[in-house]
């Protein structure tokens, strides 16, 4: 499989290379394009609908590969590739529609949910086990259960690469970053079907980002934040489901970074009292760039963030494989104290408010004070 792999991130990396101007010219003509306003960062208007050329290369390739490889899948394989052409292939036209006629935030999520039903019961893909923390076991979930979880994470992960589209490469890289995060973990667990799949998809990416990165020539666009997104969904149910030690903490760990940005969006929406779908300039990026840092060096900045989530996931997985699950613990307390550090410091949900760090900065204090009588 290891000649498939190199080939297939090859093929998509120069497919994508080949596709995106053409895209471009194409996304010019129909105008899907992305015209600045105040929440913008770009001056200049910009075609969109990029994404198109991350999925076709994605599905040309992947469609290619498929009778080369076929022999090594399960049925329950064989059931994920056709819920991800489907149901990939959905979520791109709903994408593409959106960069085309700006349709409406229900609407969107509206066939989201549509299309997150079809990958649960037309190709019976959910979550129907949870592995137990901390202990060496597992437990089955009913179906009233482990439905509406699956179109939940479906539709949440959908939403999160959107949500962090904001600058020139940045949902491209931090998707690329989950996903060869997933990768290097499904060749270590032997999980040939998500291996391949993560390359073709890394190097559809990675061709992309040529034209992506700062300064940009084109933006994805919602196809392809949403496809990026749906993938990822998919690739983290696939990816983990089969491994009994492997707890569903892995994949929230791997996608941290949109997924925290998508919390806190909503945390701040509603202390603010605004709709949840309600667009803002309190991202992480917004936030990055109020401080000072440049467009670049932002991009930058959170591409460190996801590459530093993304090597607590591989460690937190090595860990439990060997039922080390006090690691996990550690993990989990690491993650979440930087979470709450970083917002706090940036100001994702609050400016003025910072309980932690007032916290530590009243420790300090006193210690001061305890120094000074002493």
């Amino acid at each position: 499989m290891l000649m498939f792999y190199i080939l297939g991130f090859i093929v998509a990396l120069g497919l994508a290379v080949l596709l995106t101007p053409l895209v471009k010219k194409f996304a010019i003509k129909v105008g899907a394009v992305d015209v600045p306003d105040a929440r913008k960062v770009h001056t200049k208007i910009m075609p969109r609908l990029g994404g198109l050329g991350i999925f076709l290369a994605f599905m040309v390739t992947l469609l290619a590969l498929l009778p080369f490889v076929s022999e090594y899948f399960t049925a329950r394989d064989n059931r994920f590739i056709y819920a991800f052409i489907i149901g990939g292939t959905m979520i791109a036209l709903i994408g593409a529609m959106d960069d085309k006629f700006q349709l409406s935030a229900k609407v969107k999520f509206l066939a989201q949910i549509i299309t997150a039903c079809v990958v649960v019961f037309a190709f019976d893909i959910r979550i129907d086990f949870v592995n137990i923390p901390f202990v060496d076991a597992y437990s089955s979930l009913e179906l009233w259960i482990s439905i509406p979880v699956t179109i939940f994470w479906i539709v949440g992960v959908t939403n999160a690469i959107n949500l962090i589209d904001g600058l020139d490469g940045l949902a491209a890289g931090v998707s690329a970053i989950a996903i060869g995060t997933i990768a290097v973990m499904s060749f270590i667990m032997g999980n040939i079907v998500t291996a391949m799949v993560c390359m073709v998809l890394l190097g559809s990416i990675i061709g992309f980002l040529f034209f992506n990165f700062h300064p940009a020539k084109i933006f994805m666009g919602d196809t392809g934040s949403l496809f990026l997104g749906f993938s990822l969904a998919m690739l983290s149910l696939l990816g983990f489901k089969q491994i009994a030690v492997v707890t569903l903490i892995t994949p929230l760990i791997i996608i941290a970074v949109p997924l925290s940005d998508t919390l806190f969006a909503i945390i701040r929406r509603f202390l603010n009292k605004k709709p949840i779908f309600a667009p803002d300039k309190g991202h992480l990026h917004h936030r990055l760039r109020d401080l000072g840092f440049s467009h670049r060096q932002t991009v930058l900045i959170i591409y460190g963030i996801a590459a530093f989530f993304g090597v607590l996931a591989v460690i937190q997985s090595a860990a439990a494989i060997h039922e080390a699950n006090w690691v996990t613990f550690v993990v989990i307390c690491v993650m979440m104290f930087f979470l709450q550090i970083g917002a706090e410091v940036i100001g994702l949900i609050d400016k003025t408010k910072r309980p932690v760090l007032n916290f530590f900065h009243k420790l300090r204090m006193k210690a001061a004070e305890a120094k000074t009588k002493s």
